[in-house]
């Protein structure tokens, strides 16, 4: 009888990576030690300080189901189910756009423009996040800041569902008001409660059409295209700038994420609208990926 090979987890590691190098699968040392993680339920570091574990056969089984899928394409986070995000671990899956390192950057620069610090405060405030997707940016501030009052809103009934779960998830569904309405509509604003706002949030669709073909075939295939993309990358800007005027009180700010290579043109947007000591901050890569604007 052939002996079964037992593997151990650093072994099983390295082999693994080789072969989505091979696969040319993107990130394929973390695609392998976080899908192993998951398996296991271990951190990455506890992979490596429990590197001669043994791997067992059923634990084998679905990690190479795992693997499976990462081949074909499909993200990491879809197929663990989870994604953190300023500390925090959400759910995700293809309902929701994955959150990234970026848009906590975002979070950072709305609490900042409170006052407050990317590590909270107790100043309350009412915030309105528009396109909440999974929660993420709403849930965070909540948690970070116990005073504050949100409403999440998004146009599509699946992501508030999965924002819902992560609320509750973070023990702040109470303070989070989600709401199914579209920018686009001519009562937007009608349909939202607790206005005015202090602050709206914003990591809008902003891929120009042109754009979608040059994007990884993780994004293409698997994340929701509603999230990522309009004809021409601005149209959110416009209705939301145009929105946030009558939401806003005096004094009130609007930051949003920007594509690279818009924040002129949604800098004018938001000047036509009123909003005034406009800035913009970037990226780790040097990008400029925020923008914000007070209400005069």
């Amino acid at each position: 009888m052939e002996e079964v090979k037992v593997w151990e987890v650093v072994e099983l590691l390295k082999t693994t990576t080789e072969f989505f190098v091979a696969k040319k699968v993107d990130e394929p040392r973390i695609s392998a030690e976080l899908l192993l993680g998951h398996i296991l339920v271990r951190s990455r570091l506890e992979l490596y300080l429990q590197h001669n574990r043994p791997v067992y056969e059923d634990e084998l089984d679905r990690f190479r189901a795992c693997c499976r899928q990462r081949i074909e394409g499909r993200p990491v986070q879809y197929i663990t189910g989870e994604q953190y995000f300023y500390g925090l671990q959400f759910m995700v899956d293809e309902r929701v756009l994955i959150p990234r390192p970026e848009t906590e950057l975002l979070v950072e620069h709305a609490l900042e423009s409170l006052g407050m610090t990317g590590r909270g405060g107790s100043r309350e405030a009412r915030i309105l996040d528009i396109g909440t997707g999974s929660g993420c940016m709403a849930v965070t501030m909540a948690s970070l800041c116990p005073l504050l009052q949100v409403t999440a809103v998004d146009c599509s009934l699946d992501a508030l569902a999965v924002a819902r779960l992560n609320a509750a998830k973070h023990g702040v569904e109470s303070r989070i008001a989600f709401v199914f309405a579209d920018m686009f509509e001519e009562f937007f604003a009608s349909k939202l409660p607790g206005t005015p706002y202090d602050l709206i949030v914003s990591n809008p669709p902003y891929i120009p059409a042109l754009e979608w073909e040059t994007l990884q075939r993780e994004v293409k295939q698997f994340e929701p295209k509603i999230a990522l993309t309009t004809l021409h990358g601005l149209e959110c800007y416009r209705a939301i700038a145009a929105q946030a005027i009558k939401l806003l009180v005096p004094g009130g700010i609007l930051c949003f994420e920007l594509h690279a290579d818009a924040a002129l043109m949604v800098s004018e947007i938001m000047e036509i609208n009123g909003f005034r000591g406009i800035t913009v901050a970037k990226d780790y890569s040097g990008h400029d990926r925020i923008i914000s604007g007070i209400f005069a």
